[in-house]
């Protein structure tokens, strides 16, 4: 396994994944091709300092992502943390450890660009998730609001 920065290469596979569960099925569209959505995007977290997205990589097949921006910020003395979004693990690669290798190795990248704290959100649905992040050392600290801002 291998872990490296998505390319536009591995972009179906990541909306693939997204879209493979409960939830993303409500809320993404795999088809290809790719709705043009995704590819745009996709190109403004390339070209944006600080945001990427994560593959796993099996023998070159994608078999987890995740998201990964670095958030320069004023609060706790200027500390950058990190946000995770998008966690995914193919199906029948789950509970074998790839989903806490793709954590250690974000963890590593957050660590080495001098973030001070990751943070993520999870749908409270997600109880497996919950006790996957606790594992891993996350607290349930704060809670997390949202407002859509379109349809």
């Amino acid at each position: 396994m291998e872990f490296k920065t998505a390319t536009i290469d591995h972009l179906p596979a990541i909306v693939r994944l997204l879209a493979d569960d409960e939830l993303g099925a409500t809320r993404e569209r795999f088809e290809e091709p790719l709705p043009l959505q995704y590819i745009e995007a996709f190109e403004k977290i390339m070209q944006q300092v600080g945001n990427s997205i994560i593959v796993a990589l099996d023998n070159e097949e994608v078999i987890g992502c995740l998201q990964l921006t670095l958030i320069p910020g004023i609060a706790r003395l200027g500390m950058t943390r990190a946000q995770i979004e998008g966690v995914r693990v193919v199906r029948s690669y789950r509970s074998k450890g790839v989903g806490e290798a793709l954590f250690r190795y974000a963890m590593d990248v957050a660590k080495a660009n001098g973030c001070g704290m990751i943070q993520l959100t999870t749908d409270k649905q997600r109880k497996e998730a919950h006790r996957f992040y606790e594992r891993l050392g996350f607290v349930a600290s704060h809670d997390g609001m949202k407002l859509l801002l379109s349809d």
